[in-house]
């Protein structure tokens, strides 16, 4: 059930009642600016972010460039090592998508998981489906052409964004895939020439999702039941 803009979130929306009504006090609606940096590499978690709009992005970056390992929606919270008793993360995470969180202390949430058996679940079972999504990456980016891997972020990033219209630039999108800028205007210059998306100016635009669903991989799929069996009993 929705409760507003401060129940925007699946996570929260997920919990008992009660249980929600007890954290609500403690949530802040906080702004998501584009390119915020939320955590740094190895830096203390200072508040976790259930994000409202917009998405988060968790990267890894080497001598050789970055790569996307995690991405962060209004089905999630950003912040899931506090969860697993940690009190920080090896790779950085930054507003992907400008939009809104409700923000909690990492020191409020720790408590709220000794007083919530519900909430620990929740976000016991969240930080699984975390993991599977880098695990499904890492087959991912080895196993399937960058066609495939491009239409499964884009797909991802859809859903979460809930818009057609994907403010994007080729740079970026090089980045979160870990190739280089060519290889990705290839890449979605087929796309677009197969009806699928259109791109131009910084904005790319889902024309036909049914078929950038088939151009995707398996991946896509089994992240979404992944995310789907948060809220099974």
């Amino acid at each position: 059930m929705r409760r507003g803009i401060d129940g925007c979130n699946v996570l929260l929306d997920s919990l008992p009642a009660e249980d929600y009504e007890r954290l609500r006090g403690r949530l802040e609606l906080v702004a998501l600016p584009l390119g915020m940096t939320i955590y740094e590499a190895n830096v203390p978690i200072t508040h976790v972010y259930f994000v409202v709009s917009g998405i988060i992005s968790m990267v890894t970056t080497m001598r050789e460039g970055t790569v996307e390992v995690g991405v962060v929606g209004r089905e999630g919270m950003a912040g899931i090592p506090i969860v697993l008793h940690a009190d920080s993360m090896p790779t950085r995470a930054f507003v992907q998508v400008e939009g809104e969180a409700l923000r909690l202390s990492s020191d409020e949430l720790r408590a709220a998981l000794d007083d919530s058996p519900a909430l620990r679940r929740l976000l016991s079972r969240y930080a699984l489906a975390l993991f599977d999504q880098a695990a499904q990456s890492v087959a991912c980016n080895r196993l399937h052409s960058l066609e495939e891997r491009c239409a499964r972020w884009l797909l991802m990033t859809h859903d979460r964004v809930q818009s057609d219209v994907l403010p994007l630039k080729q740079t970026f999108l090089a980045e979160m895939l870990g190739v280089h800028r060519p290889a990705v205007t290839v890449v979605a210059g087929a796309l677009q020439r197969a009806g699928m998306i259109t791109y131009a100016r910084g904005k790319l635009r889902i024309l036909d999702r049914e078929a950038l669903e088939g151009a995707s991989c398996d991946c896509y799929a089994i992240l979404r039941r992944s995310l789907d069996r948060l809220g099974e009993s």
